[in-house]
């Protein structure tokens, strides 16, 4: 007789993750690799600094846009997207025929933006240092989460602080829609039983997988706590 296969047993949840509230600039990573890329590229081909200098204000600007306003809805990102199309498409009309607009045409031929591979190497040091200090002091504030605790580290000497998670609710809110496309980020309110304040944590990044590693995390603890219903004899 051949023996019945046993179906594989579910995954077990973690047993602790980790949480950080990121500083805004991590949002800046696409005009980082557009500064390396423009620089590598600026060695390989040095005769196009106009095209690639306009291609890093143009990745630039739009990057300075998500990191300066919140865009809480999809309607947003439709119409930031409508708009940046039509300006480009005005400026380019407008430098390509001369018919219209001849005053606009004029500054816009007069639009030659040029830089070295040393500008864009320097740009993107600059920024890769500002990531390194902010990396370096999350190592100094986080939070971390297990079945039956939440502490939060924080402080050189690595205070450290308790709170109960078993019954405690989690809420995700995706606060920006450029930011979630970007690095999955959005804020995490903790809500630990007994604290009569939540706790909120900001630009959490891939936040959806983290709240639902959290919420079953705790529900796993829920089911091995529930007290056994008594049936008689």
């Amino acid at each position: 007789m051949s023996a019945v296969p046993t179906p594989p047993a579910a995954s077990e949840p973690p047993q602790r993750i980790y949480l950080v509230s990121s500083p805004k600039i991590v949002f800046l990573y696409p005009t980082f690799f557009t500064a390396l890329a423009a620089a590598i590229y600026g060695l390989i081909s040095p005769g196009q600094h106009e095209l690639i200098a306009t291609i890093f204000l143009a990745v630039f600007g739009l990057n300075l846009i998500v990191f300066t306003f919140d865009f809480p809805r999809t309607t947003s990102l439709t119409l930031v997207f409508a708009v940046v199309t039509v300006v480009l498409g005005t400026l380019l009309l407008f430098r390509f025929n001369d018919q219209i607009l001849p005053f606009l045409s004029g500054i816009l031929k007069h639009f030659q933006p040029n830089a070295n591979s040393t500008f864009y190497f320097s740009f993107a040091g600059i920024l890769f240092l500002l990531y390194s200090i902010a990396y370096f002091n999350l190592r100094f504030d986080y939070w971390e989460v297990t079945p039956n605790e939440v502490l939060h580290h924080h402080g050189v000497m690595s205070d450290l602080k308790r709170y109960s998670a078993p019954n405690m609710k989690v809420d995700k809110e995706i606060t920006d829609v450029f930011e979630f496309l970007l690095l999955g980020s959005g804020r995490l309110i903790l809500h630990p039983q007994g604290e009569s304040r939540a706790i909120v944590l900001e630009n959490v990044l891939f936040i959806t997988a983290k709240e639902r590693t959290i919420t079953r995390m705790l529900s796993a603890l829920q089911v091995r706590i529930a007290p056994q219903r008594d049936t008689g004899a």
